[in-house]
C-alpha cells in the first residue's frame, strides 16, 4: 500500500486500482439502490442538497442525506446521481476534505453554482429526461434558479414529495429526536408568547394586504414566538416545528409527545379561545395549508426560510412574499431584558475565556496542550459557567 502522509492522504482515481485513503466511505451499494429507485420513477437525475426542510444553518444527523449518500461530511454541498454518474459540487473550504471523504464512483466539481450544475445535467441526462428533487428541501430561489438553467431545453423538472434518498437509506437513517420541548423562563425572555402573539396578530392588520395568516417555517421563528427551547439539532436550541398563526387561531405543527408538562400548560392555558394553541402533529402542514387557502385568504411567509414544496401549495395571489416573516423581523430586534441577559451572558463567556488564556500560560511551555485537549477544556470552562447550555458551535481551534 502507498504511505501517504496525512496532509496528501487523498484518493487517487487514476491507478489501477485506484487508491482511497482510509476515510473515504465505499458508496457503491447505496448509489446501486438509489438508482434502483430512480428508474421505478422514471427519474433521469436527482438532486440532493445539503438542506433540511427548514433551510437550517446546522441539520440533524436525520437530515444528513447528502453526508449518507456521498460520504462528505462538509456542511455545504449539492449531489447529482444519474444512472452512470454521479457528481458532488462543493466551495474551497472543503476541496480538500472531499477528496478525503469521496470514493471513485463521485466527480469532484469544485464551484457551486447553479449554472455548472445545470450546465452538468444537460450533458448527463438526454432531451425528455426528467430531473427530479423533493421540494420541500429546497429554498424558492434555488427551486427558481433550477428551473432557469433547465429551461428550454426539452428536460423536465419534476417535484418528488417523496425523497428518494430516505427510500434508499431505509430503516438505517437515524430516528427523529425524542427529547423534550421545555419552557424557556420568563427571566429570560422579557415578554410573554401571549404578547408577542398579539404583536404579530396587530402587524397583520396594520399591513396594507391584510393577511389574514401568517405561516413560521424558519425553526428558531416558533422556538421564540412560543419561547420554547428543544436540542434537535446541535449547537442550536430549536425543536421541528411549523406554525400557522390566524387572528382567531394558533396551530403548532410538533410531535406533541416531547412537550414538557410546562410546555403544554402554558400553551393551553388560553383555551379556548384566540390564544389557545391547537397541537397538531409535525407532518399535517401541508395539507392543513392546503385546506385552508381554499378560502378568500392571504398568507404571509418569508422566503428565506420557505421551502419551495409548502410554497408551491399556495395560490400566487393568496400569497404575501416578504425576504422574511414578522416574526423573523421581531426576533431580530431585542427587547431591554433581552439586552441585558445578553450583555450577561457576553459576561460569563469572557470569564471562561480569561480562565482558558491563563490555563495556556500555565500548560504549554509545559508542552503538555495540543489543539484538541485545548478545545475541550475551554468547552468545559464554558460548561462551568451557569445557565450554560453548550457552546454555540463546534470550538476551532488552531495555533502557529
Amino acid at each position: 500500500p502507498q504511505v501517504l502522509s496525512t496532509r496528501n492522504d487523498i484518493r487517487d482515481c487514476s491507478t489501477d486500482p485506484p487508491y482511497l485513503p482510509p476515510t473515504a466511505t465505499n458508496t457503491t451499494a447505496r448509489l446501486a439502490v438509489l438508482r434502483g429507485i430512480m428508474q421505478t420513477h422514471g427519474v433521469h437525475a436527482y438532486i440532493v442538497p445539503s438542506t433540511d426542510a427548514h433551510m437550517s444553518e446546522y441539520i440533524s444527523k436525520r437530515d444528513a442525506r447528502l453526508g449518507w449518500l456521498t460520504g462528505f461530511t462538509g456542511s455545504a454541498g449539492t449531489a447529482v446521481v444519474t444512472q452512470d454518474k454521479a457528481a458532488l459540487w462543493t466551495d474551497s473550504r472543503y476541496w480538500t476534505q472531499a477528496e478525503r471523504e469521496l470514493d471513485c464512483n463521485w466527480e469532484l466539481q469544485r464551484t457551486t453554482s447553479i449554472e455548472s450544475i445545470g450546465t452538468w445535467i444537460l450533458k448527463a441526462v438526454p432531451v425528455e429526461g426528467n430531473i427530479s428533487l423533493d421540494p420541500f428541501l429546497f429554498s424558492i430561489d434555488t427551486w427558481n434558479s433550477y428551473s432557469r438553467a433547465l429551461h428550454g431545453s426539452g428536460r423536465t423538472l419534476l417535484p418528488l414529495e417523496t425523497n428518494l434518498v430516505d427510500q434508499a437509506w431505509g430503516d438505517q437513517r437515524p430516528l427523529p429526536s425524542s427529547s423534550e420541548i421545555y419552557s424557556l423562563p420568563a427571566e429570560f425572555t422579557g415578554s410573554s408568547w401571549q404578547e408577542k402573539v398579539a404583536g404579530i396578530r396587530q402587524q397583520m392588520e396594520q399591513h396594507m394586504q391584510r393577511p389574514t395568516a401568517v405561516l413560521l417555517s424558519g425553526l428558531e421563528e416558533t422556538a421564540w414566538l412560543f419561547n420554547l427551547r428543544g436540542d434537535d439539532i446541535p449547537y442550536n436550541p430549536v425543536f421541528y416545528s411549523y406554525t400557522f398563526l390566524t387572528n382567531e387561531t394558533i396551530s403548532l405543527f410538533v410531535e406533541e409527545s416531547r412537550l414538557s408538562a410546562a410546555a403544554r400548560e402554558s400553551l393551553s392555558s388560553g383555551c379556548p379561545g384566540p390564544l389557545c394553541v391547537e397541537l397538531q402533529e409535525y407532518g399535517q402542514v401541508s395539507a392543513h395549508l392546503r385546506y385552508y387557502t381554499q378560502g378568500n385568504v392571504t398568507v404571509w411567509l418569508g422566503t428565506k426560510y420557505t421551502t419551495y414544496g409548502l410554497y408551491s401549495i399556495i395560490p400566487q395571489e393568496k400569497l404575501l412574499e416578504e425576504n422574511y416573516s414578522p416574526v423573523m423581523m421581531a426576533k431580530a430586534v431585542k427587547n431591554i431584558h433581552e439586552q441585558e441577559m445578553l450583555r450577561a451572558a457576553h459576561v460569563r463567556d469572557a470569564v471562561a475565556v480569561i480562565q482558558y488564556l491563563l490555563w495556556l500560560e500555565k500548560t504549554v511551555p509545559q508542552g503538555q496542550v495540543d489543539e484538541f485537549s485545548g478545545a475541550q477544556h475551554i468547552d468545559a470552562l464554558r460548561w462551568a459557567q451557569e445557565h450554560s447550555r453548550g457552546p454555540s458551535f463546534q470550538s476551532i481551534s488552531a495555533s502557529g
